[in-house]
């Protein structure tokens, strides 16, 4: 069967023959027909084998057969919703590269850039929009987004998105849809929830699954390594340099351990860049871009990278760490092994921490993934003794004396000496042990006891040093708080001086003003009396009554 078969405009099959195509794979050829008669669709297939073309085209198809009424701005006929920014770009792509000839419009809309550009071309209008749900439901609560003439919804790697918690924002954009629409949900694995969702808002889907559940493709080579995690670093420099490995993807399970391994690989004189999604998408696009032209040898991602990464004959994915849930070790070794290539995933498993993460992938595999073992590397783990030192100094200095509330300070400082002090006696006991062994009976015995002699008088020399500094500095917080509080009691002192000088002055102001304002009475018929008379009305008042010369004066009669 080739795409002519499928009912494809010519438009359309010259842009795939420009790619390069002339096969359809497994999906494209049940999915493409079921899509044509314009049907609801469910369909699984393994990563990597045309799923993106396999809703791509029919609608691109049935879009240019049927062109909306009027000349006014184009309203948005199709939505294609993804998780991930990388993989909305790539959808974008392969629109705009299979609809080349076709007068139809589109856009890719995200989060972690500016949304200027991205509103001027939902202003000029849309045929076909492609976004992620957070920048979806933004610019849409902004009115920018009309959603009401769409006629094609497509959830590309839904489980995903209800994996990233996405399950309320699809809600949401469902809620926004006009009912008479046809429905596509595409994906490399599809769960229970996944099924509960369709049935929900999909009219009798068609179910398409062209392979197995949760496998592998068959393209693809799996090998596990079994090494120590402090070995692994230096069995992935063994395996790139050695193998001559030009284009390698490797997987982590966090965020800062992708930087971790970039510089160390980078140390190594292996080109290396970190992708993740503490990244801006500024740096993301342009690690990605510079992989694909083969400018950097070796991309460390996490599982953000899993899905949707299209990567023309990458030939080398390495599990650095296994993931925690193991349908994304299928989607992170379908990143190679694509569109009919051959590819090798590589695992590197320490069998303490990974062993059930392993168990558990095979288990979904539903096969054992084959173990080797490199005899031109040395898995032996090599420990330092002065590097082992100073990460047990390290311990003991991180340790409870730092947070430790019973003592104070000198006597946290005090603990962290003795510790560091034992653990320099414990080692060098080891030593003498070792050295002790070879000798006669009588020697060391002699040996011994001199030997631990010494070591009581610098147990007792440090004590007492200890015992000095610790008695001297109390001495010296002792006087120090003495000074300083005779300080503040001088200084209460002065202060409580000042402010009774200061009422006495406003005492003595205040008599003198009350003295000069108030006028002395003399009775006329007694003048050397300097006596004030005052009124029976006004006795037994505090201020009197009010007469002709103030409160409570009276002229004598």
């Amino acid at each position: 069967m080739s795409f002519e078969t499928l009912g494809l405009s010519e438009e359309l099959q010259s842009a795939v023959r420009t790619k390069g195509y002339t096969t359809p794979s497994p999906i494209q050829k049940k999915a493409i027909p079921v899509i044509l008669q314009g049907k609801d669709i469910l369909a699984a297939a393994q990563t990597g084998t045309g799923k993106t073309a396999g809703f791509t085209l029919p609608m691109l198809h049935l879009m240019s057969q049927n062109p909306p009424a009027g000349n006014g701005r184009r309203p948005i006929r199709a939505l294609v919703v993804t998780p991930t920014r990388e993989l909305a770009a790539q959808i974008q792509e392969n629109i705009l590269e299979y609809g080349k000839n076709l007068s139809l419009r589109s856009a890719v809309i995200f989060g972690g850039v500016s949304a200027k550009p991205q509103i001027r071309a939902l202003k000029d209008g849309l045929d076909i929009l492609v976004a992620t749900p957070g920048r979806l439901l933004d610019l849409q609560n902004q009115r920018y987004i009309d959603l009401s003439k769409v006629e094609f919804l497509v959830l590309d790697e839904a489980d995903r998105m209800l994996d990233m918690g996405f399950i309320h924002d699809i809600k949401k954009v469902l809620a926004l849809l006009p009912k008479n629409r046809q429905n596509l949900l595409f994906s490399a694995t599809f769960s229970p929830n996944i099924r509960t969702l369709a049935s929900k808002f999909m009219d009798n889907p068609v179910s398409v699954d062209v392979a197995p559940r949760n496998t592998a493709a068959e393209s693809v080579k799996q090998t596990i390594y079994m090494v120590h995690k402090k070995r692994k670093v230096a069995l992935l420099k063994h395996l790139i340099k050695k193998g001559e490995w030009k284009q390698v993807l490797i997987f982590t399970r966090t965020k800062h351990g992708a930087n971790r391994l970039a510089k160390r690989l980078d140390r190594a004189e292996i080109p290396a860049l970190a992708i993740h999604g503490n990244k801006s998408q500024n740096a993301r696009t342009h690690a990605l871009k510079s992989f694909k032209k083969g400018d950097v040898q070796v991309l460390v991602a996490t599982d953000i990278a899993a899905r949707g990464l299209d990567i023309e004959e990458l030939p080398w994915v390495v599990n650095y760490e296994l993931p925690n849930v193991p349908e994304d070790y299928v989607h992170r070794i379908g990143r190679t092994g694509r569109a009919g290539q051959t590819g090798e995933a590589v695992s590197l498993v320490f069998d303490q921490d990974e062993s059930k993460l392993l168990r558990d992938i095979e288990r979904l595999l539903n096969k054992s993934i084959p173990k080797e073992v490199l005899e031109d590397f040395d898995y032996t783990v090599k420990i330092d003794p002065e590097e082992d030192a100073r990460n047990r100094e390290n311990r003991g200095r991180g340790g409870r004396g730092r947070n430790d509330s019973r003592g104070g300070r000198g006597n946290n400082s005090r603990g962290r000496n003795d510790r560091s002090r034992n653990d320099r006696n414990s080692s060098d006991r080891s030593v003498s042990d070792r050295n002790a062994s070879d000798r006669k009976p009588n020697e060391r015995s002699n040996d011994d006891r001199r030997k631990t002699e010494n070591r009581g008088a610098e147990k007792k020399e440090a004590v007492a040093t200890n015992e000095k500094q610790s008695g001297g500095e109390r001495g010296e917080k002792k006087s120090n708080r003495t000074e300083e509080n005779g300080k503040r009691e001088n200084n209460r002192n002065s202060r409580n001086d000042k402010n009774k000088n200061r009422n006495q002055k406003n005492r003595n102001k205040k008599n003198k003003s009350n003295s000069k304002d108030s006028k002395e009475v003399i009775p006329e018929g007694n003048k050397k009396s300097k006596g004030v008379a005052f009124s029976k009305a006004s006795k037994n008042k505090k201020y009197g009554k009010k007469g002709p010369l103030g409160y409570g004066m009276y002229p004598l009669e």
